[in-house]
């Protein structure tokens, strides 16, 4: 029973991270209110607002699909691959989100999904 107990605390001991407060995405502006999307890191995305993080995603999928000339959506995936960014970003939140992103992209290629150009 104490080893239970014991085997219990431990994993809730690490799987609690330290308890930050969300602040919304604008905290990271400028003072003219633009974010340099190139230079917002995991942590930050970890510490704003669900609602900012999933603006952010559909920013950054905008972004990547104009690059890509790329003119559809799928939704289901885009949930998906916003979610792979979000786990990514928590283990790895010195990272640029740029970098998070590349790295789900890689995998998501990986794993046999090809990405149209």
């Amino acid at each position: 029973m104490i080893a239970k107990k014991l085997i219990l605390c431990c994993a809730v001991t690490l799987t609690a991270g330290p308890a930050l407060a969300q602040v919304e995405l604008k905290t990271y502006a400028d003072r003219d209110g633009y974010l340099d999307v190139q230079k917002l890191t995991c942590a930050q995305l970890a510490n704003t607002f669900q609602e900012d993080a999933d603006y952010l995603a559909a920013w950054y999928s905008g972004w990547y699909n104009g690059l890509a000339k790329k003119h559809v959506m799928q939704v289901a995936r885009a949930k998906s691959l916003q979610h792979e960014v979000i786990v990514h970003c928590k283990a790895n939140p010195g990272k640029k989100i740029i970098e998070a992103i590349d790295v789900v992209f890689k995998d998501y290629r990986t794993a046999g999904t090809k990405m149209k150009k």
